[in-house]
């Protein structure tokens, strides 16, 4: 069983910065990737960024290139998610992810890829 609780999320405004931690703990390897989404009202689930556990390559989706960073810290499988520069477009519940094992570099931005999911944190950013 393998449980991914994030925390980490608020209310901020435009132009100020939220860490998002992430933590997945129980019968997990470590050759997998972890990926934050996010799911905005009225809009599908949206790849944000991921990283893999095994070499720590990091990927972004263009809206957040630039302005949020992934990490990870090795000794807790705990991924992080900082972001800076925030605007109202990315308010969101902002999802961790865990896959089973490494994805073609194809499949990292599809939800489908990820096995395991938290409960998600709420992201609103507003003036």
């Amino acid at each position: 069983q393998v449980q991914v609780v994030e925390s980490g999320g608020g209310v901020v405004q435009p132009g100020e910065s939220l860490r998002l931690s992430c933590e997945a703990s129980g019968r997990i390897g470590s050759n997998i990737d972890m990926g934050w989404f996010r799911l905005a009202p009225g809009q599908e689930r949206e790849f944000v960024a991921a990283i893999r556990w095994s070499g720590g390559h990091t990927y972004y989706s263009d809206s957040v290139k630039g302005r949020f960073i992934i990490s990870r810290e090795n000794a807790k499988t705990t991924v992080f998610l900082q972001m800076n520069s925030l605007k109202p477009e990315d308010t969101a519940v902002y999802y961790c992810s865990a896959s089973r094992m490494r994805n073609a570099l194809s499949a990292l931005r599809s939800p489908s890829s990820y096995s395991y999911w938290g409960q998600g944190t709420q992201v609103t950013v507003s003036s």
